[in-house]
């Protein structure tokens, strides 16, 4: 069955055709490890990770990147206020997006890549850029000229008037116009650098990403991925820089982007301070539910989180692992099932296909094709025992214990002891408390 994708290069859904069928790569830009990954950052993994299952159900070779990016300016600043090392901080983050990954049952990709490993190809691009004429050094800083690229907001389909209008540009003197972006900056002291030909310094957050996939994928591939946020500038840096630097029409050919998760309707984000971190819902509630939650809508439509979604998806797991059975055979899930994921990966229509599959197993009909069905889209591969189990692990607390701890928290932040306040925080999660920092206040409450 033909797979049909919502390409946003040309704007409309488009059928899958790749470059070559016995090689397919895909591309997603994954986490910049400077703080624990939120529930916004789970939606990518989850769309992408189901892409990647139907890919591979129709082809039989899927090449799948996902990068980690473990150097950039809010790494730096990061660990500068936690007061520690950037590999420490980096390390440490990239472990608790692991686990997160793991707690989503998310498949691991065919490449994890970082952009420390990859600095010399990032040297080799700017310097073939600058060759060609497309980038030029000043005060040790490398640019991109953008007027260079006649092809530059295809992707946004926007001019560049509306892109520089419509976007937060980096305002510096070393450039020749506003709209260039730097391909390589300086490091001042006590900062993470490289040697380069334009001194100690390291690579522009979007030149990572190019250089990565180049080293993996080539330069042409079928599909790049990530969050709509992504597409301006960070996507449309990346075609820019690598077509040019590879001399190339293409640089990928699909381009799918997952749509923003809000709470009360408002962008979830560090800066509308309505955070909810993936790993405060680890082993306080089954992966299963925030994964199930993740595709009640449509990957390209907003997702709007709160605790009845939470709730009434563990309500339809609670019904479905009445049909479990831990002897079942697995079967092949037949395309007429599959369908709705066959057309831009349509999350809704698949679960009513389950809807409709429990009902027959209920009955005592097709159990091994409906759990075949809710395993091939990352769901039901716990045992029943496990299912159960996230319900006994709630820790009870009182709410004068609570207020106790959050004052000692508010106690160590002031001092900018920030290891103690996350150690506080991470308890009070242990105990089934989420707590959030908001204007200037901490909201809590219980899982």
């Amino acid at each position: 069955m033909d797979i049909f994708l919502t390409n946003n290069l040309t704007n409309k859904k488009e059928q899958f055709i790749p470059k070559n069928k016995e090689e397919i790569g895909m591309y997603v830009c994954g986490p910049t490890v400077y703080d624990d990954p939120h529930i916004g950052n789970a939606r990518p993994l989850v769309v992408f990770d189901i892409l990647f299952k139907l890919l591979k159900n129709n082809f039989s070779k899927v090449t799948y990147v996902r990068n980690i990016t473990d150097i950039d300016d809010k790494i730096i600043k990061s660990s500068q206020e936690q007061k520690i090392s950037t590999k420490e901080l980096t390390e440490k983050v990239t472990s608790s997006f692991q686990k997160d990954c793991e707690f989503l049952n998310c498949e691991n990709p065919t490449h994890q890549p970082k952009a420390t490993e990859h600095i010399d190809i990032m040297i080799e691009m700017i310097t073939e850029l600058i060759k060609k004429g497309f980038a030029y050094e000043n005060q040790k800083h490398v640019y991109f000229e953008v007027k260079k690229f006649a092809d530059y907001g295809k992707l946004s389909n926007k001019n560049l008037d509306e892109l520089i209008a419509g976007s937060r540009i980096e305002i510096s003197e070393n450039k020749k116009n506003s709209e260039d972006f730097v391909l390589w900056k300086p490091s001042t002291k006590n900062e993470p650098y490289w040697e380069s030909p334009w001194g100690k310094g390291r690579p522009g957050w979007h030149l990572e990403c190019s250089a990565m996939s180049k080293k993996i994928l080539g330069n042409e591939f079928d599909i790049h991925g990530g969050g709509i946020d992504l597409i301006f500038p960070h996507h449309e840096n990346e075609i820019a820089q690598s077509r040019c630097a590879n001399e190339t029409k293409v640089f990928a050919n699909y381009w799918i982007h997952n749509a923003f998760i809000t709470m009360s309707n408002e962008k979830m984000a560090k800066s509308q301070g309505n955070i909810l971190k993936i790993k405060d819902f680890r082993n306080k509630i089954s992966g299963q539910i925030i994964r199930l939650a993740l595709m009640t809508t449509h990957y390209k439509q907003p997702l709007d989180w709160n605790d009845k979604l939470l709730s009434d998806c563990e309500n339809i797991l609670d019904k479905w692992y009445r049909v479990y059975s831990s002897d079942f055979k697995s079967v092949k899930v037949p395309d007429e099932i599959l369908k709705p994921l066959y057309e831009d990966l349509n999350t809704p229509g698949y679960i009513t296909n389950l809807h409709n599959l429990f009902e027959k197993a209920s009955k005592g009909e097709n159990i091994n094709l409906f759990i075949s069905a809710c395993e091939f889209i990352g769901l039901m591969h716990e045992s029943r025992e496990q299912w159960n189990n996230f319900k006994k692990n709630k820790v009870s607390i009182s709410e004068s214990e609570i207020k106790s701890m959050l004052r000692l928290r508010d106690k160590a932040r002031e001092n900018k002891n920030y290891k103690e306040a996350d150690r506080i925080r991470d308890e009070l999660n242990d105990k089934g408390v989420l707590i959030e920092d908001k204007d200037g206040k901490t909201i809590w409450k219980f899982k």
